[in-house]
């Protein structure tokens, strides 16, 4: 790419606002979508769908992609030095509710695991793949829409719903791969309200690594302990996170409050000079 072309490139990203960011949400999409055909016979051609192997290719391999094409966004418009950078504008002692709840249920999913029949190798492959939907996904919701929503100079509460609907909206797809409606429906709540605890968990913490990192202990810890619940009464506690996470999530929507009146990456970046 020009000079020319790039510095339009990142021109047009940095006015930001909200359509921009469904624009980029909507592309990385469908190229995660065309991307994830590529390991199709991959996945064929492996007959044990609780393997090791199939997960890392139905899931793993196709994420990993998308890891890649935001790497790759991200320094086209250089913004991957302050994807990182300290957040602009402080947490409030309260959100620590959310990061407790996604925490708290994600160890009690993990405690909760009958690891004899599931297979140590089965478990690190999705904690593997974990690591990698926390980062694309953190990455492009958490990290590029909330920067380019902050960049229009919305408040904080917009910030937030817009990006958690985002990030429900790319779990739409689902209603392709044969998802009923009502399963989708649900699953749309529960992401919306997950990722406004996400927001939380990156107001609180200042970074990004932090909703990564619980984002990427979140799914594998639900898929393990659903296809793999161990006997006992905790493994029934833990089945209620969900509906923790929505309450939570949903309720905290009310008290969220501020605004970031410079583009965060820029001050981000500014305040480490």
């Amino acid at each position: 790419m020009g000079q020319t072309g790039q510095s339009r490139w990142k021109s047009f990203w940095e006015k930001g606002g909200w359509w921009r960011a469904v624009l980029l949400a909507a592309v990385y999409f469908i190229l995660y979508e065309l991307g994830s055909l590529l390991f199709a016979p991959l996945a064929l051609s492996i007959s044990d769908q609780e393997s090791a192997a199939f997960i890392l290719a139905v899931y793993g391999l196709p994420i990993l992609l998308g890891c890649i094409l935001l790497t790759l966004f991200g320094w086209s418009v250089g913004w991957l030095r302050g994807l990182f950078a300290r957040q602009p504008i402080h947490g409030r002692g309260w959100m620590w509710i959310a990061v407790i709840a996604v925490l708290a249920f994600n160890i009690l999913r993990m405690a909760t695991i009958d690891y004899n029949s599931v297979g140590l190798d089965v478990v690190a492959t999705w904690l593997l793949a974990g690591l990698f939907v926390g980062f694309a996904e953190e990455t492009l919701t958490r990290g590029f829409v909330i920067n380019m929503l902050r960049k229009a100079r919305y408040r904080e509460i917009v910030v937030a719903v817009i990006s958690g609907g985002i990030f429900a909206g790319l779990h739409a797809g689902n209603l392709l791969s044969g998802q009923s409606l009502f399963v989708t429906l649900f699953q749309l709540l529960y992401t919306f309200a997950f990722g406004i605890c996400m927001y939380l968990a990156l107001r609180l913490s200042g970074s990004l690594i932090v909703p990564i990192l619980l984002h990427a202990s979140t799914d594998p810890s639900i898929f393990l302990q659903t296809a793999h619940a161990a006997e006992g009464p905790l493994a029934a506690i833990a089945g209620l996170g969900n509906i923790v996470v929505i309450v939570v999530g949903l309720g905290s929507l009310f008290f969220i409050r501020g605004r970031v009146d410079a583009p965060v990456f820029d001050a981000a970046l500014q305040a480490q000079r």
